[in-house]
């Protein structure tokens, strides 16, 4: 897999991060779990349970050697959304991404969980009393 940087950006692989001071195009040529900057949410930006679930499965792909702590968070986190959760399409989409992360396709499931970011969003703007999705 190639991917191309900007000048200043940074990329997560395996746990190490790397800033290239220039534009720079790099071949992966083994199996990698990667991240580039743009796909990272900082903490702060984790206001929803949807998008703590996103940062959760992140601190999996950015540290594989250590995700003992983040999996046992995750699993609670995870069932506790299923607990709450009346969306079919919430529930279906969910399923999917503890079937990535239960395979270690943690890259796959943070794309499957930014896909129902929407579906959080439209869940939250009608919701007339507290939601369960309202970050704690």
């Amino acid at each position: 897999m190639k991917i191309s940087l900007r000048a200043g950006e940074r990329v997560y692989i395996n746990g190490a991060v790397l800033r290239v001071d220039r534009k720079v195009s790099v071949e992966l040529v083994n199996d990698v779990m990667f991240l580039l900057e743009g796909q990272i949410m900082q903490a702060s930006d984790a206001t929803t349970a949807l998008r703590q679930l996103y940062f959760i499965v992140q601190l999996m792909l950015m540290n594989p050697t250590d995700v003992r702590d983040a999996s046992a968070l995750y699993g609670q986190h995870h069932a506790a959304l299923l607990a709450v959760c009346e969306s079919h399409e919430m529930l279906v989409g969910l399923g999917a991404v503890d079937e990535l992360v239960g395979a270690t396709r943690y890259f796959e499931a943070l794309k499957r969980i930014r896909a129902l970011f929407p579906v959080e969003q439209a869940i939250l703007a009608g919701a007339t009393i507290d939601s369960p999705f309202q970050a704690a």
